[in-house]
């Protein structure tokens, strides 16, 4: 047990296992000549391997110190805990629902959360080119928050999307946590082995926007959001931005002076 004085730094500690003090020293790397080191198979026993590969790998890059955190730990049980029940939710709930041919397109709302995904891989990817391992493990978490936050209300679809995207996660999870990753692809129906099945590919095209959202100013103040078309032109946006309901509230009837428009993130409108 720890005590911590008001700016949260330690002051004290006892040893749970007999409530003895324990002397709180400077904090240095372990090391095998100073005979410091820490056995993990504790966390191990508790919690699993991969809870502790997860956390090692999530919460420092390769080249700085990692702070240990019990709650860091706890953490990273908690997000493994949701792949493993998202995972047998599909296994059980969601994949008889897959139509027998899979659709070329998905609706709107599902199409979004694929175009998520696949740049969460995409970022993924390069992270793992520039051995930023540490976000790539929180490119996995992104991935899950995206297939647990899609709508389910087009239950062939929804499936169609999960399915794709647990292949996805689980494959990106394997080299962080390979035997969660190994026992849910068998059981998803994925394959015998992952291993075997590759790394995910990046679809480019669900990259692209059929629309975007703008930030919609009036005279430097945020004063709402505007939706275009990706493609559409200035005009167009310009037109869009003066019709805008918050434009005609704010702007009180006033001509507009100029209208600066910043391609991909916002509309000022000056009157």
């Amino acid at each position: 047990d720890v005590a911590r004085d008001d700016k949260g730094r330690v002051t004290a500690a006892t040893l749970r296992a007999d409530g003895q003090p324990v002397v709180i020293g400077g904090t240095e790397k372990m090391s095998k000549s100073k005979n410091n080191g820490v056995d993990p198979q504790a966390l191990v026993d508790q919690y699993g391997a991969d809870t502790a590969r997860f956390f090692i790998i999530f919460t420092s890059p390769p080249e700085q110190q990692l702070e240990w955190s019990d709650s860091g730990v706890e953490g990273a049980h908690r997000f493994l805990r949701r792949v493993w029940a998202f995972a047998h939710r599909f296994a059980t709930e969601i994949r008889p629902a897959l139509p027998a041919q899979r659709a070329a397109t998905l609706p709107g709302a599902l199409a979004d959360v694929r175009r998520e995904l696949h740049s969460h891989l995409k970022q993924a990817n390069y992270d793992l080119g520039k051995h930023q391992f540490n976000t790539v493990a929180s490119a996995t978490m992104k991935m899950l928050n995206a297939l647990e936050k899609a709508p389910a209300d087009a239950p062939a679809a929804h499936a169609q999307l999960v399915e794709e995207g647990l292949a996805i996660l689980l494959r990106v999870l394997a080299p962080i946590t390979p035997h969660i990753a190994h026992a849910l692809w068998r059981e998803g129906g994925f394959g015998d082995d992952i291993l075997d099945a590759g790394w995910p590919e990046v679809d480019e095209a669900a990259l692209v926007q059929d629309e975007i959202e703008l930030v919609l100013q009036i005279n430097g103040k945020l004063r709402g959001s505007l939706t275009v078309a990706a493609d559409a032109p200035r005009e167009a946006i310009e037109k869009a931005a003066l019709a805008h309901e918050a434009a005609v509230k704010f702007m009180d009837g006033k001509p507009a002076r100029k209208v600066v428009v910043v391609p991909g993130r916002l509309v000022n409108v000056v009157c």
